[in-house]
This record gives structure tokens, C-alpha cells and sequence, in this order.
């Protein structure tokens, strides 16, 4: 029995070494190739392979209010949405261009996960994606208001989104300036 496992095991290695080398001397690992169906199906899964089981269990302890909902739409639009859209397609230059390419937050693989499983991936970055964790840059209560605003995206109408797309009406303070976000720990981001 031992012995049956080892060889497979074996065969395994075999076959993913075979396998990488087969990429590197053939095409490398541009992000401009498109994915083997090995890659695409790890791809896909990465977000459930990176997702603790427990976490699928957590549930969103915050209600979500109209203020909540369009203060993650705001952080959205200005956090979000240069990878995965407004709209949440991905459809924008970076979400293409990524590798894994960004994934379409209105679709069904994406809306099956369960809010804990969200709340986890945005709390923690996704490795070997381009979904970097935020947990240490938003509060636990932004990031479950993105989890609400998230599950809101297939349902949001032309008008919704071409709102989106307007630019922030300036903040009617000293300067007319916009107010900066502020982050988890409470300092406003850098200026450049």
C-alpha cells in the first residue's frame, strides 16, 4: 500500500515538473499567454484554496444601512474599481492585464462564496493573484460593508453605474478640496 502511494506521489511530481518545464522553454510565463487549462483551473480555485474553512462560517455582523452601502460604493469606485470595474467585471485595463485576470464579482462562482469567505479574501489577498490584502488598511466595518456592497453588483442598474463613473462632487470645506480617505488606523493616506 505504502508503495502504491509513493509511486503515485511519484508520478505525480513527474508530471508537474514535466509540466513546468514544458512552460518555461515553450512560452515562459507571460501574463500576456493565455492560461493552460491547469492554470485556469487553479486560478479559479485559488480563492477557495486561500479561504480558511471557518471562515466560510462568519457571517456579516454589521447591518447594511444606506449610509453603509454608499460609503462602501465610494470606496468601491475609488479602491476597487481599477481592477475589478465599476460594474465589477474586471473589464478594465489592470483586471485584464492581470494574471490570474481579475475575476467578474457579479458572476455566480463569485456570488456563491458566502459573505465570511468575502470578508476573508479582502481582509487577506488572494497569493499568487493580484488581490492584495487590506485588512490592515480598512476596518473590519469598511470591508464588510464592501462584502454587502459586493453581493448588491449584479443588481445594479445603468443608472447606478453611469453615477458611479461621475466624478465626486467637491467637499464644501476651506479649500473646496475633496476630504481624503481615511484608513483602518485613522491617518489619511499620502498625498502625491
Amino acid at each position: 500500500m505504502v508503495k502504491k502511494l509513493f509511486l503515485i506521489l511519484l508520478v505525480m511530481v513527474l508530471a508537474g515538473a514535466a509540466y513546468l518545464a514544458y512552460a518555461v522553454f515553450t512560452h515562459g510565463f507571460s501574463a500576456r499567454e493565455e492560461p493552460s487549462w491547469a492554470e485556469a483551473y487553479f486560478a479559479r480555485h485559488a480563492r477557495r484554496i486561500a479561504t480558511p474553512a471557518g471562515a466560510k462560517e462568519l457571517k456579516n455582523p454589521f447591518p447594511a444601512t444606506p449610509e453603509s452601502m454608499a460609503e462602501a460604493q465610494e470606496h468601491w469606485v475609488a479602491h476597487c474599481s481599477s481592477c475589478h470595474g465599476i460594474d465589477g467585471r474586471g473589464d478594465t485595463t489592470i483586471g485584464r492585464n492581470l494574471y490570474p485576470k481579475a475575476p467578474d464579482m457579479r458572476d455566480a462562482e463569485t456570488q456563491r462564496l458566502s459573505d465570511g469567505e468575502l470578508y476573508y479574501i479582502i481582509s487577506n489577498g488572494v497569493r499568487f493573484t493580484g488581490m492584495p490584502a487590506w485588512g490592515s488598511e480598512d476596518s473590519p466595518e469598511s470591508i464588510w460593508a464592501l462584502v454587502a456592497f459586493i453581493r448588491r453588483l449584479p443588481h445594479l442598474t445603468p443608472e447606478e453605474i453611469q453615477s458611479m463613473r461621475q466624478p465626486p462632487a467637491k467637499e464644501a470645506e476651506g479649500s473646496g478640496a475633496p476630504k481624503p480617505h481615511a484608513h483602518a488606523s485613522g491617518t489619511a493616506p499620502h498625498k502625491h
